[in-house]
């Protein structure tokens, strides 16, 4: 399993993934929320896969080891035959010699099979070595961009209750420009007004009905005096007659 066959088949799912959220998107907090969890399970599916790539590498290099293990164990008893074989004919016992020479032969074709085993599997281990280290950079980077992605949606979710909150603001504004409760206030002055001229012209009815009192007290004051005056002739005009 390659690099971008594990990114680009989980790129794809949650470009997917996301462009349908967008299109059908009603709730920012609850896109966004979704679009975390999206890639959180990207994440997830991409840790499983590159967990089993870097097991089949792992099972490659257990396999190359093997050979080489084996590669030297042949090489051993290849020699240890060969030496049996020569200690066997320095004896004079070619026969049994020969038959250590030809186990020698067989040790050392079995070390030769299994150098080329371990030397084949060499170039699918490297490359596989490169694609485990590229994968595990490229997870990194997909949980960086994780983190990027949550501390953005908390912006984003904070952006959109400002906006939300502006809005029943200017909503509200908006209504009061049309409805003016101030036309209100100003029948509740007008009446008011009205109620405050009313008063105050009882008040300067009632002001001229206690002059009207007062001028008549005034006349009635000046013809008591006319009269004491008119009894005062009369009587001084009786005392003169007498005389």
């Amino acid at each position: 399993m390659t690099k971008q066959s594990i990114f680009g088949r989980i790129a794809q799912l949650a470009k997917a993934n996301i462009n349908s959220l967008i299109d059908s998107a009603e709730d920012p907090k609850l896109m966004l929320d979704q679009m975390v969890r999206d890639y959180s399970n990207s994440i997830s599916d991409a840790e499983g896969a590159i967990a089993e790539t870097i097991g089949n590498l792992r099972l490659l290099e257990d396999d190359h080891r093997e050979d080489v293990e084996a590669a030297a164990e042949w090489g051993g008893k290849a020699l240890a035959a060969s030496r049996k074989a020569d200690e066997l004919r320095a004896a004079g016992n070619t026969v049994d010699a020969d038959k250590f020479d030809n186990l020698a032969k067989v040790a050392l074709g079995r070390q030769l099979q299994s150098e080329k085993e371990a030397k084949a599997a060499e170039p699918q281990i490297a490359s596989q070595t490169t694609v485990v280290e590229q994968l595990k950079t490229g997870l990194n980077a997909m949980k960086e961009k994780l983190g990027q992605l949550s501390a953005k949606r908390d912006e984003l979710i904070a952006r959109s209750k400002t906006a939300a909150a502006q809005t029943k603001v200017m909503d509200a504004v908006k209504s009061i420009d049309i409805m003016d409760p101030t036309s209100e206030v100003s029948r509740f002055e007008d009446k008011i007004r009205r109620e405050e001229a009313k008063v105050r012209g009882a008040n300067e009815l009632a002001a001229s009905s206690l002059d009207a009192q007062f001028e008549s007290l005034e006349d009635l004051g000046e013809l008591t005096e006319v009269d004491a005056r008119l009894a005062a002739l009369k009587s001084s005009g009786a005392s003169e007659i007498e005389k």
